[in-house]
């Protein structure tokens, strides 16, 4: 996890501040907000306070056990990578392998230990955990495969390059899978960093235009994490927020209309070309307590979107549409396929 903000000009130590205290105004959003606090920890450099949010997260606490947690292993993965960075090897490695061990479905944890073990020079082990991740999470997905999977197939391709394994499978949808112009080949060549200590300007030239392709693909993926949230309420914050406020009844004159538009404007955002799209599920108490915030009344209708960025830039955005086999946005506990996805 990444901070919403650019490395350059930040005071990270603040920023850190700032996002612990929203995190105390915001329960609901702790998990995001307080890994967004850690990760700005790690850029200033204060491993140990980052690591005591990790802790915070993982621990119970305020009545809520760490099962509650919508990602614990991905705390853990990016506990386990922090504390290596400050000479906690051996406990980062038994962290590690507890991950690998139980195998989780998300990418993401997958990625960050076997990236960590990459970082030190574990490229043995680090090749194992990035083909136990891809085989465990896409050995039975139809192509493409879900986005989010595609670091896992990209960080497995960059460590078979160093080991010098020739092409499989899997490296071969890595290869079709990316789409900057700068092939994979060559930004994992690991002869690419001879040409750093070239005196050939051209040579030089060429790394330079492999970076910036390079860093055209972070920037792609940095972007991914703020998309353009539609609002949606499940039935029971729907019915309790028209009645505390009739004056939204317009909005949402009943709960199908309110799913029905929520499906249509999103279909329409990407026929138009807008990317990244989500959809941010709301609460009552959430939603008054961001109007008191805003000094203004929760009837007032122009505080809807308002409050619909303000849950996505707390990363409580889920992705639309949906992965293939995934369940409906909805919350019907049907698959998006055949529920709202059916006329897709």
């Amino acid at each position: 996890m990444r901070p919403d903000t650019p490395a350059e000009n930040v005071d990270h130590t603040a920023e850190a501040a700032r996002l612990e205290r929203t995190a105390g105004l915001y329960p609901e959003d702790a998990e995001a907000l307080l890994l967004q606090a850690a990760a700005h920890l790690e850029l200033a450099g204060d491993r140990p306070a980052a690591t005591t949010l990790y802790d915070r997260l993982l621990s119970p606490s305020d009545g809520q056990e760490a099962a509650t947690l919508e990602s614990p292993h991905l705390i853990r993965a990016l506990k386990a990578s922090n504390l290596w960075e400050y000479g906690h090897e051996a406990e980062a490695r038994a962290i590690i392998d507890g991950i690998r061990a139980t195998a989780p479905r998300d990418p993401a944890p997958w990625v960050i230990v076997a990236e960590s073990l990459e970082a030190h020079d574990e490229l043995e082990e680090a090749h194992k955990t990035f083909t136990e991740g891809v085989t465990l999470l896409l050995a039975d997905v139809p192509e493409p495969p879900p986005h989010a999977s595609h670091p896992l197939l990209f960080g497995r391709h960059r460590v078979r390059r160093m080991l010098g394994a020739a092409h499989d499978d899997w490296d071969v949808l890595a290869d079709t899978l990316h789409s900057s112009p700068v092939s994979l080949d060559e930004l994992h060549d690991p002869k690419r960093v001879w040409s750093l200590g070239s005196d050939n300007p051209a040579e030089l030239q060429a790394e330079i235009s492999r970076l910036r392709a390079e860093l055209g693909a972070y920037r792609e993926e940095l972007s991914r994490p703020f998309p353009v949230a539609v609002l949606h309420w499940p039935t029971g914050e729907l019915a309790e927020l028209l009645g505390a406020y009739p004056t939204l009844s317009a909005e949402y004159p009943s709960h199908e209309e309110h799913l029905a538009t929520i499906e249509a404007s999103l279909r329409e955002l990407a026929a138009s070309g807008t990317p990244n799209l989500g959809i941010v599920t709301g609460t009552v108490p959430s939603y008054e307590a961001f109007a008191a915030s805003e000094a203004s009344s929760p009837g007032d209708t122009n505080l809807l979107p308002q409050y619909a960025t303000t849950l996505a830039a707390r990363g409580r955005a889920a992705g639309w549409p949906p992965e293939r086999g995934a369940g409906c946005w909805c919350g019907s506990g049907t698959a998006y396929a055949g529920c709202h996805g059916a006329t897709a």
